[in-house]
């Protein structure tokens, strides 16, 4: 897999924007990019973890003990998930929705899914 695919620099961008809006404190605009790298990045396992990390700390800056207690349990459900194969396509990752809904993937997204990595 090419670190420089269309679809890893498009994660790349969405977690870079999540940070600086986490930094301006903006969680819902952080948390809408982080949704985005999540769908991009659920396939490889460090990306998917490091996203749910992420989510996890926007919650913990936001103090949203939802989300948070939501965060703990997809950060544990992500090694079960990557060892079984059953990730769900589409899950934007948040505690908003279950950790086992597949999801409509907007089609901008579907055409980076759809990209070759290498």
């Amino acid at each position: 897999m090419s670190p420089e695919s269309p679809r890893i620099a498009a994660y790349e961008a969405a977690m870079a924007s999540a940070r600086e809006n986490l930094a301006k404190f903006d969680p819902d605009q952080a948390f809408m990019h982080l949704e985005r790298a999540h769908v991009l990045g659920q396939r490889d396992f460090g990306r998917h973890w490091s996203v749910h990390v992420a989510m996890l700390k926007v919650a913990w800056e936001a103090t949203n003990g939802r989300e948070l207690r939501g965060q703990f349990l997809r950060l544990a459900l992500t090694p079960i998930g990557h060892l079984t194969q059953r990730l769900p396509e589409g899950n934007t990752g948040r505690s908003n929705v279950s950790a086992f809904a597949t999801m409509a993937v907007p089609a901008d997204l579907q055409r980076l899914l759809d990209t070759k990595d290498d």
